[in-house]
């Protein structure tokens, strides 16, 4: 006999748990199928369509469209501030919107009552004010609908928020929209489905309501008998009419729930992947699939001006930053050195630090971030999802009041100029990472900001389009009259595009000096090893170094004795052997080969030694066929005192 197969995959459910879901299904499922095996189906029109029922379900949509509508009005702020501002008693106005889910409906018409009834805390004022009365009044039956309601609206939209990286807003504030134009043109849209599904489950809630209502607004036909109200009352004169209209509905909190198919809780989906097209970043560059154009550049705005900088940053990054306008500083350091933190206080986006800052003539300390002048590009790019290219590039000109026409005409420019113009057209989820960062940074140059804070800009871009992009992106600064911080772990980067060089460790300046002197003379080993070199820390003696790590090292210039130290060797001033050399080497280790791993044309040796800190050589393919290198390989290590660099830390 075969055996039959499973149409299924995944975990089994185990007796214990499957037969108390079951029978929670069917403790579900029974009250439905009740209504519908004893609806008379040869009256259910009859039913449906006699006056009281045509004008209570008239009355309803009324009372739910005004009570989803105050909703909107009303909850859509309130579940902002709970997902995005910390203030006190935010739990308490948390648990103030979700008590109307969780109170008896007659004890919230109750509330209402003694609120707004004639005898209530506003009731009289208002009824002497404005001549407003709202038990057994229309208004009333609305105020006790949205009063049970909204909650699922300021739920469902909470969660959407908390689900949407803030990332988005702050880039947008960075390009100078203000608070409400990021709230309507990029908060919203991206929290739609959320919105959306909060707004159906408060219109439904609404449809339904009955309790609120005929406690606080009665019961009244043509006035506050809405379809629960009216199946209340059919209930005692017309059993199979009430069942008529239970179905409708029934019906119609059903088709909500499918429609929304399980999205109550609003999460913004995540965004499909991105197409990995052959040629996006790695075929060559032809001006039609997006080769960086050579003409000129879009004229920035106040073109011939210079804003330097001063910013005096404390909290978890202490250090005072000058520069010159038009200065490009890199900024470089080990994870959680304060790289990021630094561009945040720029932005003003972060509590951890605060920065004291000045751009050119103009102190912008107290100025919110969407006028201050600093465009960002976080390491994702941050690109809007709804937006396409062109009008994510448009975004920081429309938002500075530059007419649509010009802002679109300046995008298209700038798209040509980073090449990827012809995907003008297409939304983030369309291009791939790398076009995406090349937008995000087209989006930024397009803005015409005073500051320019790039954090790794060129990450997620192949290592040929990035030197295009690198060579468009050094054109841009060279006039360019703001400072420019870049941070990156790509020494080429730092090299290539930069004025300076800034090492941060532990929030504090380490290093800040010209590219070159930082290559010479790198004082954090961080930086050493980002630059290729073997880089040990340890106290300066008469003669060389005495390694943190153990031994010691000989150098040709040492400093003073106790000073700490940082003995920096170039992987390619390292020799190895196979058996011990002889001669002027003054530093010489036995050792072990750990790892053999290709750098360009030429292969990076790590050796490991009790006598030694961990030793990078770099030798040729030859040189290690010759030496007959492997991992755990036994060779000796040498250098000469003149190839050990020491300087201060």
């Amino acid at each position: 006999m075969r055996r039959l197969r499973r149409s299924t995959t995944g975990p089994r459910a185990p007796i214990a748990l499957a037969i108390p879901a079951l029978l929670a299904i069917a403790f579900l499922l029974m009250p439905l199928i009740g209504i519908l095996a004893r609806t008379s189906w040869a009256d259910l029109g009859t039913h449906l369509t006699s006056p009281g029922t045509t004008e209570a379900l008239k009355l309803s949509l009324i009372v739910s469209g005004w009570a989803l509508g105050i909703s909107l009005v009303l909850g859509v702020p309130l579940a902002w501030l709970l997902a995005r501002v910390d203030f006190p008693g935010k739990a308490f106005v948390r648990s103030l919107v979700l008590l109307p889910m969780v109170l008896p409906p007659t004890v919230g018409g109750v509330a209402l009552l003694l609120a707004f009834g004639r005898r209530g805390l506003l009731g009289p004022w208002m009824e002497d004010t404005f001549g407003l009365t709202l038990p057994f009044h229309t208004s009333g039956a609305v105020l006790a609908a949205t009063f049970v309601a909204m909650p699922f609206l300021i739920i469902s939209l909470e969660g959407a928020l908390g689900g949407l990286r803030p990332r988005y807003e702050e880039t947008a504030a960075s390009l100078g929209a203000s608070p409400v134009r990021v709230f309507f043109t990029v908060t919203l849209p991206m929290v739609a489905p959320g919105l959306a599904a909060g707004a159906a489950l408060t219109w439904a809630r609404a449809l339904g309501e009955f309790g609120a209502t005929i406690t606080f607004a009665g019961n009244l036909p043509g006035t506050t008998q809405t379809l629960p109200l009216q199946v209340y009352l059919l209930l005692q004169d017309s059993p199979e009419a009430a069942t008529s209209v239970s179905l409708l509905l029934l019906v119609i909190a059903m088709a909500v729930l499918v429609a929304l198919r399980g999205r109550w809780t609003g999460t913004p989906r995540a965004a499909a992947a991105r197409p990995t097209a052959p040629g996006d970043d790695t075929a060559p560059a032809t001006p039609e699939d997006g080769r960086i154009t050579p003409e000129a550049a879009p004229e920035a705005e106040g073109a011939g001006e210079h804003w330097p900088l001063h910013a005096d940053v404390t909290g978890f990054n202490t250090l005072t930053l000058d520069a010159d306008g038009g200065t490009t500083i890199a900024v470089v350091g080990p994870n959680g050195a304060g790289k990021t933190t630094l561009l945040r206080a720029l932005l003003g986006l972060t509590p951890r630090a605060h920065a004291e800052l000045r751009l050119g003539d103009t102190d912008v300390t107290a100025l919110p971030p969407h006028r201050r002048g600093v465009a960002w590009v976080p390491q994702d790019g941050a690109l809007f999802p709804h937006m396409n290219a062109l009008a994510n590039t448009a975004y920081g000109l429309r938002a500075r009041g530059v007419p649509r026409a010009e802002a679109r005409r300046s995008a298209r420019a700038w798209l040509d100029r980073l090449g990827v113009g012809h995907l003008a057209e297409r939304r983030p989820a369309q291009i791939s990472g790398g076009q995406a960062q090349r937008v995000a940074l087209a989006r930024a140059l397009a803005a015409r900001p005073r500051l320019l804070l790039l954090d790794e800009p060129l990450a997620a871009l192949d290592q040929t389009t990035r030197a295009h992009v690198r060579h468009t992106l050094r054109r841009h600064l060279d006039g360019f009259g703001g400072v420019c911080l870049i941070v990156t772990h790509d020494p080429v980067e730092a090299v290539a595009l930069a004025d300076r060089v800034l090492v941060l460790d532990d929030g504090r300046t380490l290093q800040d000096a010209p590219p070159a002197e930082v290559t010479r003379h790198p004082r954090s080993p961080w930086v050493a090893r980002m630059l290729g070199r073997n880089a040990w820390p340890g106290t300066a003696t008469e003669d060389g170094v005495r390694l943190t790590g153990g031994g010691t090292l000989v150098a040709a210039d040492p400093l003073t004795p106790g000073t700490d130290a940082l003995a920096v060797i170039a992987p390619e001033a390292v020799s190895v052997h196979r058996e011990r050399p002889t001669g002027s080497p003054r530093n010489v280790w036995p050792g072990t080969v750990r790892e053999i791993t290709t750098s360009g044309s030429r292969l990076r040796v790590l050796i490991t030694s009790d006598l030694a800190p961990d030793l990078v050589a770099e030798i040729t393919p030859q040189a290690v066929a010759d030496l007959g290198l492997a991992e755990g390989t036994s060779v000796w290590t040498s250098v000469k005192a003149t190839e050990a660099t020491v300087v201060a830390v």
